[in-house]
């Protein structure tokens, strides 16, 4: 192989599947001599590949873990199931790791080839996601919008309000926030001359029209506080306190920093507070628990367990008499 480029990506593909290489086995692969090799080696360390050696009859080269993270080849298989692992895990706001999926899903997207964003599509649309706790999106309006906001781009989408009411936007997006369960789209409205917040699951038919946005001060140094602060100011809070009964140290880490406060009553009992904006969310969380448990207030999250429990009855009553 005498394409050094070519022979290089080559080696690349070799040192990432997680095995020691000699370097005579290397060089029989690439057809080269040992010598091309060892050059090829300080070449890929150059680019900033950490490309271990050992020496000894049974010594070769392996690529180790740098400080930086390093351009990766992966095979088709390896994308489709790298797609589609960060589809689900952008679609629905996963604490932690929800926006970091979204430019990692941008980035791969923009470098997939057509057949294969056609097969992470149709797996997409033939997989059922269990569902979540918040408002479904579809991950390809998020990469939209996180390709636009790279290349600073105008856009175009249709927007419904919470009140049903259909218009079109042109919009100047600046960042997604993932806030509570939801997706937004924090961006500057062209045609109403101010900065607006949008949710991402009440946006349809995204596309970047190629205009370039005007660079401008956002309405906050925090954008994701900002966001935070201006949807959930307007919105119900719900102030929950159920007793569950079961140790504290059992419910702790399925209930996590970002449902509520637990106080221990005695070593088989302890108290949940809660505030939240979705019943049906906190619902889920204390039915998840697996533990008895007995709601105090609101009013409406104990109505609501009702409700559910109503419907489940229902639908697990038996049809044969």
């Amino acid at each position: 192989m005498t394409d050094t480029p070519a022979r290089l990506l080559s080696l690349l593909s070799l040192l990432q599947t997680p095995r020691e290489w000699p370097g005579s086995e290397l060089a029989e692969r690439l057809e080269v001599s040992p010598r091309t090799i060892r050059r090829d080696i300080d070449r890929l360390r150059e680019l900033g590949y950490p490309v271990e050696a050992s020496r000894g009859s049974e010594g070769g080269y392996r690529l180790g873990a740098g400080a930086a993270m390093p351009p990766l080849l992966l095979d088709d298989e390896e994308a489709i199931a790298i797609a589609v692992g960060l589809r689900g895990a952008a679609g629905q706001a996963i604490s932690g790791i929800e926006e970091s999926s979204v430019r990692a899903l941008a980035k791969l997207e923009q470098v997939l080839p057509s057949r294969l964003r056609y097969r992470v599509g149709a797996l997409g649309a033939a997989t059922v996601p269990l569902p979540g706790t918040g408002p479904a999106v579809d991950p390809e309006h998020l990469t939209v919008f996180a390709g636009a906001i790279a290349n600073t781009e105008r856009t175009r989408f249709a927007y419904r309000t919470g009140d049903g009411t259909e218009s079109r936007r042109h919009v100047e997006p600046h960042r997604l926030v993932s806030a509570r369960h939801r997706w937004y789209l924090l961006g500057y409205d062209l045609d109403r001359d101010g900065w607006r917040i949008f949710r991402a699951d009440r946006i349809s038919g995204p596309r970047a029209t190629g205009g370039r946005a005007t660079p401008r001060q956002p309405p906050a140094e925090d954008v994701a506080a900002y966001v935070t602060d201006k949807m959930y100011s307007l919105l119900p809070t719900y102030r929950a306190r159920v007793t569950l009964h079961a140790p504290l140290s059992q419910v702790s880490p399925a209930i996590g920093d970002n449902v509520g406060e637990l106080e221990q009553v005695d070593d088989e009992t302890c108290v949940l507070n809660a505030g939240t904006d979705t019943l049906d969310w906190l619902a889920f969380r204390i039915l998840g628990l697996g533990c008895e448990f007995t709601v105090h207030e609101p009013p409406e999250l104990i109505s609501h367990l009702r409700e559910m429990a109503a419907r489940a009855e229902r639908g697990t009553k038996s049809t044969v008499d």
